[in-house]
């Protein structure tokens, strides 16, 4: 097949910017796909390479530079005598996340397990080796009841992830054997990209982008996944929630994240999100509040308050004061892993009544004074005969 200009290739003008070079290969990346082109995939293989060929050249802004001044002769030496091949493609990340909307093609250009990085620098050639799809992070949330960290609590779970097809063992293809060796890798599952900058030579080495690593093509896919090699399958974990664990904390489950192709597995994240409660937390302590009558704030009293074990009585002494704060030792949380528990500190709110009796007017005033010099020790008079009441209110 005769070459075609590269901008002619991608659809671009030749005053295009990297922005619009990008954004035109990822849409005809996906069209043509072999994956997405089943009646004719060794046509749309040809022409997914010869877009690949392309956006190598003009993404770069050297080979690009060469390509406008000398055209394909020019490129030349980036490629080699045989001209270009997935060895030379240096851009799939450009295109990782561009499936990830569909099973059979997620792994496509997957990169996200980068090994090792730079092994060395040997005579001027450095060596970077790709690992082979790591599998997908998941992440789930998980309510519990503040009351569930005083002493932690483990609970069993069910998360539904990608696993590999047990009808073809994961290889897509019909009882696992409809199979042919990947001629773009050899049956390697890798490629090799050369790239050259002054006297060194970057040599990296990653997943094949035809057969996605594994080192064969389907011949005839298999029924049951369609040719994913995965399935969605549910799986049932024991997820242990820590005493006195902090609000949002998110645990991590290593290796419980979804399947890679030939590579490790993700992680499982849990979102640990506390219920509503009538506590406020702060640390390992707790706060609430109740009201008491007058009579109980004056004379003193034992309530019964609610606690996250259940209820305890509570002391309040006599002559506590409106707002004050009381505590009870021992009622609070752990410290995160455990310990000795905080401490529960409860606000007294005091209802006054809203009218009074004349007869209890009386023991008020006879038994609590107005303060020497305060308007009531002067004024009182003044309102009962105006019809004012206690604390300003007027009789009916």
């Amino acid at each position: 097949m005769a070459k075609r200009d590269y901008y002619e290739v991608l659809g671009v003008p030749k005053t295009a910017d990297p922005g619009e070079i990008r954004s035109a290969y990822r849409k005809l990346a996906r069209q043509y796909h072999p994956d997405l082109n089943k009646e004719d995939p060794k046509g749309a293989e040809e022409k997914f390479k010869e877009l690949s060929e392309a956006y190598e050249v003009l993404a770069d802004e050297q080979k690009r530079k060469h390509y406008d001044m000398g055209g394909f002769s020019a490129v030349n030496q980036d490629f080699g005598p045989q001209g270009f091949n997935w060895q030379n493609f240096s851009h799939a990340g450009d295109v990782e996340d561009l499936f990830g909307g569909m099973d059979p093609l997620r792994a496509f250009f997957e990169q996200a397990g980068v090994g090792g990085g730079i092994f060395g620098n040997l005579f001027g050639q450095s060596f970077q080796v790709t690992s082979r799809g790591r599998g997908r992070d998941l992440e789930m949330a998980m309510p519990v009841k503040l009351g569930d960290l005083i002493e932690g609590l483990e609970r069993e779970v069910e998360v539904t992830r990608t696993e590999s097809c047990a009808s073809c063992k994961g290889t897509g293809a019909e009882g696992g054997t409809a199979l042919e060796t990947c001629k773009t890798c050899g049956g390697s599952g890798q490629v090799r990209n050369v790239r050259r900058s002054g006297y060194t030579q970057v040599v990296t080495i990653g997943e094949c982008p035809m057969c996605r690593g594994a080192g064969q093509k389907v011949l005839k896919t298999c029924p049951t996944c369609g040719g994913a090699g995965r399935q969605r399958v549910p799986r049932h974990l024991r997820i242990r929630v820590p005493p006195g664990l902090e609000e949002g904390t998110m645990l991590r489950l290593s290796g419980e994240g979804e399947r890679g192709r030939g590579g490790r597995s993700g992680d499982l994240y849990v979102h640990v999100v506390v219920e509503p409660s009538p506590f406020r937390r702060e640390g390992r302590d707790l706060y609430s509040e109740i009201s008491v009558d007058l009579s109980q704030a004056l004379l003193g009293d034992s309530v019964r308050i609610q606690t996250l074990n259940g209820h305890a009585d509570l002391t309040v002494p006599a002559g506590t004061q409106p707002e004050s704060t009381l505590r009870l030792r021992g009622e609070g949380l752990p410290p995160p892993g455990g310990g000795s528990r905080g401490d529960l500190f409860v606000t007294v709110h005091v209802r006054l009544p809203e009218k009074l009796t004349s007869t209890q007017r009386d023991v008020v005033r006879q038994h609590f004074p107005p303060s020497p010099g305060s308007a009531g020790a002067s004024g009182g008079a003044e309102r009962e005969k105006s019809g004012t009441g206690f604390f300003g209110r007027r009789r009916g």
